[in-house]
């Protein structure tokens, strides 16, 4: 096992009702932001419960936060926080939403002239303004990690910004919330957390029997929820299990002595860059193609995988690494999400070289667990995965 840190300050309050107790959490003498989305909190309740909680605050809303959060709109956020003298930022809403909250915690501290270079400087953030979340779409774990990606439309790129300031004070999770959310975006949820413990698992084998059986545990659990969840959303304990899961899979636990991987992500951001496909889908897309390229690396864990999660028992180490391979892709493809990048775009002849250069005008060269994953490797995982 490999030595590490373990810092996690979120406080959690898990469960029906606990979204009134914001009212207590928030400052009483903050001038508060609050940040949401399109508007879906308004039509399943959680609004109406969240502006009771602070009905003795100083409020202003800024809502229109989109999937993929978006620079130039929080940009219009950062200059209300300033105009109106905001000191605390309460984020309602799924990974997006939470995510901008963390932009502009930073934004809002930042000394230098140009906020974009919080994420094309990839500068740290050590201290940001204090911020909560009320989680409404489970799927990314930002509710409990330091953690944010930022999209610009501008110049098609999506880049990631963190550091020990963002993390939130405070994180309410209702399940209840998980009834009034589509299947489409349920799907997202489960591929998206489950990706996420891939990318800190599929590795090489360490030593770390713990971490391991962490990992494999919440994958076990989300594979046992998903058609559970898909039918029934409004069942309480399978949504409870449904949104732990998500938080488990990206709260910095199960990454902790082991490596880790992380260029499935580094493709995906570029493939919702350039193609506007949703995160998770991206991930579904790249995972499959990621591990059959690098099967000679990964060939040890993937086979521990097969048979600690797919019960995969026979045939050679690499045999039982391959079909766990296709058991993952099966997983998703099971709830509606396409594997391939034609199913969702027609015109994707020049993505991969695209996927390449932007890496490596990035400076992406050497991602992986082993810094092999090179822009040639990026442009062949790509290219397989039309």
């Amino acid at each position: 096992m490999l030595n590490f840190e373990l810092v996690n300050p979120v406080k959690i309050l898990f469960g029906k009702g606990e979204i009134t107790k914001i009212k207590k959490l928030v400052p009483k003498q903050a001038n508060v932001l609050l940040l949401y989305g399109k508007g879906s909190i308004k039509k399943n309740g959680v609004y109406d419960q969240v502006t009771q909680a602070l009905s003795g605050h100083n409020t202003i809303e800024f809502g229109g936060i989109p999937a993929n959060p978006e620079y130039a709109i929080l940009l219009e956020a950062l200059a209300i926080i300033k105009k109106e003298n905001i000191s605390f930022i309460l984020a309602v809403g799924g990974g997006s939403v939470i995510d901008g909250a963390k932009f502009l915690s930073s934004a809002a501290l930042f000394e230098g002239e140009n906020p974009w270079d919080i994420l094309a400087k990839r500068i740290r953030t050590d201290k940001g303004m204090p911020f909560g979340t009320v989680l409404t779409l489970p799927a990314t774990g930002s509710e409990m990690n330091s953690g944010s990606v930022i999209s610009r439309k501008e110049t098609g790129e999506k880049l990631a910004m963190g550091g020990p300031g963002l993390f939130p004070q405070f994180s309410v999770l209702d399940p209840t919330v998980v009834a009034s959310i589509p299947n489409r975006q349920l799907a997202n949820g489960i591929t998206d957390a489950y990706t996420h413990v891939l990318e800190q698992y599929m590795t090489y084998p360490i030593g770390a029997d713990l971490q391991d059986r962490f990992a494999e545990s919440i994958m076990n659990s989300l594979i046992e929820t998903a058609p559970k969840l898909m039918d029934n959303p409004s069942d309480y304990t399978i949504a409870a299990n449904f949104m732990w899961c998500c938080t488990m899979a990206l709260n910095g636990l199960i990454q902790k002595g082991v490596p880790t991987d992380w260029a499935i992500h580094a493709m995906g951001h570029e493939l919702t860059a350039l193609h506007g496909i949703d995160h998770a889908r991206t991930l579904a897309i790249i995972a499959p193609r990621h591990y059959a390229y690098f099967l000679d690396n990964k060939k040890e864990k993937l086979a521990q995988y097969g048979e600690r999660v797919w019960n995969i028992t026979e045939g050679s180490l690499e045999e039982r690494a391959k079909k766990a391979i296709d058991k993952t892709e099966y997983f998703f493809q099971s709830l509606d999400i396409p594997t391939r990048i034609s199913e969702y775009a027609t015109d994707y002849s020049e993505t991969a070289e695209k996927v390449r250069s932007a890496l490596e005008n990035r400076g992406w060269t050497a991602l992986g667990e082993h810094k092999n994953v090179t822009p040639d490797a990026v442009k062949a995982i790509v290219e397989a995965s039309y």
